[in-house]
């Protein structure tokens, strides 16, 4: 018996046509209403820690307490930095004015640079899965994993080739979750060769890429002021956790608004990870690298009620979101299902655990190796 001939790829305009008229409209209306909901979560949160300072817990107490307040608060802070997300992608409304006011209010209160990050992750959604181009989690192809015998501690957190032994998986896993999102703001860490608006990797010095430097090779003459306005809004952020430190003390700010930060941080990176790292999911050279295979190498997973209602279906819906980036949020599960179908095989989903998901593939996907047919295919250990 035969086996069934792969789905041939549909062309772009094809799956465009094949998504209802409605979901590609955008309602100001509503998307405000999702950042108000998240922003009274947020401020019922800040009350409560105020008041939980005030209860002089013991530490047997004060600690699940405090783990509960920033786990949850972390949560919110990730669905704002999504809605934020929308804004970078003009997914939010119509009016690219209120796009960019917003996601820049937003990011900044997240200690994000709104406009660097905007610049370059729409460069990932140019060329995402492009060997050479993409501007995140660029896999190792196979002769440089082999050639790379002794990497450092920080190529192995950084380029997710961590050693066998589980205890070194686990540490280097844990830096990877909550360094890995500082680390590409500040380094470019994870970004294809050719990348930069200017240059190329291998010859520019780290800290010529850091997406706080406006002149850095990361931007484009004309988005440098934007840069700089993005470090305008960290300023304010900075500024104000100063202020609130010299009234709640040091400490107290780090509990209220350093820990959810990193719970933030570790969701961004595990999200934007396993959004790319699937043993189904080809990456290409330049020269077999399309569109719409790059946007078919991504990944549509499940995180329960978590993911739908307060990290608003990114990580479930996240393929056609590839494909057609203004569709915003709340239309994307309909779009998925009316484009699926004719995705065939070519579509990629796994319902599982989403923990699990992300220490197989941290553990398992170390390099990509040629399939002999275009495409470059993870080799799992």
């Amino acid at each position: 018996m035969e086996a069934p001939k792969p789905t041939a790829v549909p062309d772009i305009k094809t799956l465009r046509d094949a998504i209802p008229a409605k979901c590609f409209e955008r309602s100001m209306l509503r998307s405000l209403s999702y950042v108000a909901r998240d922003l009274v979560a947020v401020s019922v949160l800040f009350y409560s820690a105020v008041q939980l300072m005030k209860l002089d817990l013991p530490l047997a107490l004060a600690i699940p307490a405090w783990g509960l307040y920033s786990f949850v608060t972390g949560l919110f802070f990730t669905g704002l930095w999504i809605l934020a997300h929308e804004c970078g992608h003009d997914s939010f409304s119509a009016d690219l004015t209120v796009n960019a006011t917003v996601g820049w209010a937003l990011h900044s209160m997240l200690m994000v640079p709104f406009f660097s990050w905007k610049f370059s992750h729409s460069r990932h959604h140019r060329y995402h899965n492009h060997m050479e181009k993409d501007t995140v989690f660029v896999p190792h192809r196979k002769p440089e994993a082999v050639r790379k015998s002794e990497p450092s501690i920080m190529e192995k957190i950084i380029d997710h080739t961590a050693a066998d032994a589980p205890i070194f998986s686990i540490l280097s896993l844990a830096v990877h979750q909550l360094f890995g999102w500082p680390m590409y703001i500040l380094l470019n860490a994870g970004a294809g060769v050719n990348s930069l608006t200017r240059g190329n990797r291998k010859n520019t010095p780290k800290y010529k890429q850091s997406h706080l430097d406006p002149t850095c090779s990361v931007f484009t003459q004309s988005e440098m002021p934007f840069v700089a306005l993005s470090n305008v809004g960290l300023l304010i952020t900075l500024t104000a956790l100063i202020r609130v430190s010299q009234s709640i003390g040091v400490a107290n700010t780090c509990l209220m608004y350093g820990l959810p930060y990193l719970w933030m941080n570790h969701w961004i990176v595990a999200i934007t990870y396993l959004h790319h790292t699937h043993e189904d999911a080809a990456h290409y050279e330049a020269e077999d690298w399309t569109f719409v295979k790059g946007a078919l190498s991504t990944v549509d997973r499940e995180f329960g009620f978590i993911g739908r209602h307060i990290f608003h279906g990114i990580i479930e819906y996240h393929v056609v979101h590839h494909m057609f980036p203004r569709i915003p949020f709340y239309h994307c599960e309909e779009a998925t299902w009316a484009v699926a179908p004719m995705l065939g095989d070519k579509y990629i989903e796994q319902r599982t655990n989403f923990f699990i998901d992300l220490w197989e593939a941290f553990t398992q996907c170390k390099y990509v190796e040629s399939d002999k047919k275009g495409s470059l295919m993870w080799a799992k250990s």
